[in-house]
């Protein structure tokens, strides 16, 4: 640290003042004498003076001396400097109400004599907040809009027409999410008489607008707006706002704005048109895969456990191929032509949805768990490829490492081949090296790998760095083919669309920027979120892409327009974690707050809040048919839980939880099946045996131990150290949990 040095080069410089002081102590004593009997020496600081004073005047009972000292030499603090302004307040009040009082101005001089005091102070403010640290920045912009509002009503009440026009253009744009409705309202407010007359103003004239922020986040934008001199803005905050300082009490409904006024109008936001709808399937793919099926049957060749291609046929024909009332067009997200690859991805899908097992609450999905040793350190990320055959995970070492997972071994090309010569696949396999490994090491990046995701096809790997770049490999060749930059600072997601030619990225630059493969640079940048982006995800369609941030908030954006056509708030912390429902129309999300939220894309409303983990949520991931959801967390825990079932937000719909169990063997290195879970029975706790003491005595260990299991929640798989960083259901809904064994 920077005072380190200046700290130890003090303290060796008084041990050496020491040891000389020590030495001439005993040849001038009489020297010494005379210092003693000397007076003691003055301050030397103005600082010193003004105490010594204030101390005076305070022993003395001038009380009015003192304060005005302490503004002069600014030395008030919050609480006397907040009590001054109430003082002025009360007094001004009590001069206008005497009668045949002349009525006297309160406005601050500065306020008085520049008309646009309001809109310097402002946007000095909003400069300030868009630059301070992401852990109080939302907090900080909670407070803009009782400014923005009251600086107007003010403005407008002065009779400075001009300058509260201008006010509200300027900054309206960056309260239309929330406040759009009272926006439009107030906007038409044009003289000092519309005031009075117009009732939502008198609301907020009236009723104090509700805040809650952390003490270190009140503390700084307090003394930004003291060291600044921003009067008007002190004004409005010690009249119109009520900031409540840390944490709510236990139990405690909290209001944020005016009570019974619905403040956050998130809901006029969120009613934009969305098409959700799967999209329509290419005619052309679709004929070429009936008649592959016809020509499987006219051949006689039968398919896997007997099936014969007219069973598959028949089924294929079945499925639905109508765009619905809320499909997309195919328009909207350009696809390359179809390849010969994607006809046989068509059969093996329709072969995989007729092996599926049907999950409920009554039939839990079997887990294999896969276990990274001597990881947990370095290891950030893992994907699986959506038939389970390859694995991949980011490392600190700024490498990936790919595994094959079906026995396949994995082969690169040799060190002495010539590219000139390389001409089909027959080329390309006599380059590659004869016997391969488990296991590949892919090096390419300059920094930490965060994030990393298979293609549809398995033929490609995309992955992101702290570098700011993300890089695309071929699984087949296992070398790196493009390199994509354009973040400003490090990628910590990305994931790829389900057509397999779409990417998207997120970044600590606080923007998602979405990528195709065929272009070096971003096809849109999504920018709206007040921190960093954590993860991203496509919607089934393609159409969207769903991001969450550290400022506690999910969006929804359109690839087509580029703009957010959602908005989610709820969470009380960073979203580490978002997963799409396989019919488009649902989305959980989860992160540091160890909940997680369900949300109805259609609408943007929550539909319930799922709890029980114990730790950071850091994957989700619904089964193919949308009815169960597991969780992957920090507390060493899969968890499944009922989607279909109606949540309860109240206590009693909860039950204790109990996360003191072990498990053995809950996974290895190769993957195995996980234990035995633990399934959450009943409603409550109880029992005919439960006695007043016993139940009072479970109770206070529920208030212990900290969140209550959901009655959503329907079981929980354990390990013994091992977080859970992935979990992903395959096409047949065996789920696959991935984590790194922790050795503390």
């Amino acid at each position: 640290m920077p005072d380190s040095p200046a700290d130890g080069t003090a303290a060796a410089g008084a041990g050496t003042n020491t040891q000389t002081t020590t030495t001439t102590t005993t040849q001038q004593q009489p020297a010494q004498q005379q210092q003693q009997a000397a007076p003691a020496q003055t301050p030397q600081t103005q600082q010193e003076v003004d105490r010594i004073v204030l101390n005076y005047l305070n022993q003395k009972g001038y009380k009015q001396a003192e304060i005005a000292l302490k503004r002069e030499a600014n030395l008030l603090t919050l609480e006397e400097q907040a009590a001054s302004l109430a003082a002025k307040e009360k007094e001004a009040n009590a001069a206008a109400a005497t009668p045949g009082a002349a009525a006297q101005p309160t406005h601050d001089k500065n306020e008085m004599g520049d008309p646009d005091a309001y809109d310097q102070a402002y946007s000095s403010l909003r400069r300030w907040i868009e630059n301070s640290l992401d852990l109080y920045k939302p907090e900080l912009m909670s407070v803009l809009f009782p400014l923005f509002l009251h600086s107007y009503l003010n403005l407008v009440n002065r009779g400075l027409k001009e300058q509260a026009s201008k006010f509200m253009a300027s900054y309206k744009s960056d309260h239309l999410e929330m406040h759009s409705q009272d926006i439009a309202r107030l906007a038409t407010i044009t003289d000092a008489q519309h005031i009075k007359e117009n009732e939502l103003a008198q609301v907020y004239k009236t009723n104090k607008y509700h805040l809650r922020m952390a003490p270190v986040s009140f503390e700084l934008l307090i003394a930004f707006l003291q060291d600044n001199k921003f009067i008007v803005l002190l004004r409005v905050v010690n009249q119109h706002v009520n900031i409540q300082v840390g944490a709510p009490n236990a139990g405690e409904d909290e209001v944020i704005g005016i009570a019974g006024h619905g403040t956050h109008q998130l809901a006029t936001f969120n009613q934009q048109s969305v098409a959700l709808g799967h999209m329509p399937p290419d005619a052309a793919l679709r004929e070429q895969v009936e008649q592959t099926l016809k020509e499987e049957e006219s051949g006689g060749d039968t398919i896997m456990n007997g099936e014969t291609p007219t069973s598959l046929l028949e089924e294929y024909k079945k499925v639905k191929t109508e765009a619905g009332v809320d499909s997309p067009s195919r328009d909207d997200v350009p696809l390359p032509p179809f390849k010969g690859s994607d006809i046989q991805a068509e059969i093996e899908a329709l072969r995989d949805s007729r092996k599926r097992v049907a999950l409920g609450p009554s039939s839990l999905p079997s887990i294999c768990a896969y276990t990274f040793h001597n990881a947990q350190e370095n290891i950030n990320c893992v994907a699986v490829s959506e038939d389970a055959t390859m694995m991949a995970a980011g490392f600190s070492e700024s490498y990936v490492r790919l595994w094959s997972l079906n026995g396949e071994k994995l082969r690169g090309f040799r060190s002495n081949f010539n590219p000139a010569l390389i001409h089909d696949s027959n080329d390309l396999n006599r380059v590659k090296e004869k016997k391969g490994t488990d296991s590949k090491k892919l090096i390419g990046h300059a920094g930490p790998v965060f994030g990393a995701s298979f293609s549809p096809d398995n033929k490609y790997l995309i992955t992101c760095s702290e570098d700011k770049s993300a890089r695309l490999w071929s699984t087949s060749t296992l070398t790196n083919l493009v390199c994509y930059k354009g973040h400003n600072y490090p990628v910590w997601d990305v994931d790829f669309g389900p057509q397999g030619f779409y990417f998207a990225t997120a970044s600590h630059d606080r923007t998602a920027r979405l990528w195709s493969c065929d272009h070096i640079y971003p096809l849109r940048i999504f920018a709206g979120h007040l921190s960093d982006v954590d993860v991203v995800k496509f919607h089934p369609n393609s159409k969207y892409v769903v991001t969450g941030s550290s400022d506690k908030t999910s969006r929804l954006w359109d690839v087509q327009r580029g703009t957010c056509v959602r908005v989610f708030t709820g969470h009380v912390g960073a979203i580490h974690a978002i997963a799409m429902s396989p019919d488009g129309r649902m989305m959980a999300s989860a992160g540091e707050d160890r909940s997680i939220q369900l949300w109805d894309l259609g609408s943007g409303k929550r539909m319930k809040k799922m709890t029980g983990h114990q730790g950071t949520i850091y994957s989700l991931d619904f089964s193919q048919d949308g009815s169960i959801l597991v969780s992957g967390s920090a507390d060493c825990t899969v968890r499944a839980w009922d989607v279909k079932k109606e949540g309860s937000q109240g206590g009693s719909g909860n039950r204790i939880l109990q996360d003191d169990r072990e498990s053995t063997g809950a996974g290895s290195v190769n993957g195995t099946i996980a234990s035995s879970p633990v399934i959450a029975h009943g409603q409550g706790v109880s029992g005919a045996g439960a006695t007043a003491a016993a139940m009072e005595r479970l109770n206070k260990k529920a208030q212990q131990t900290g969140p209550l299991e959901s009655d959503d929640h329907l079981a929980t798989f354990p390990t013994k150290r091992t977080p859970i960083y992935k979990v992903q259901f395959t096409k047949r809904n065996l789920c696959l949990a991935i984590g790194a064994f922790s050795g503390n």
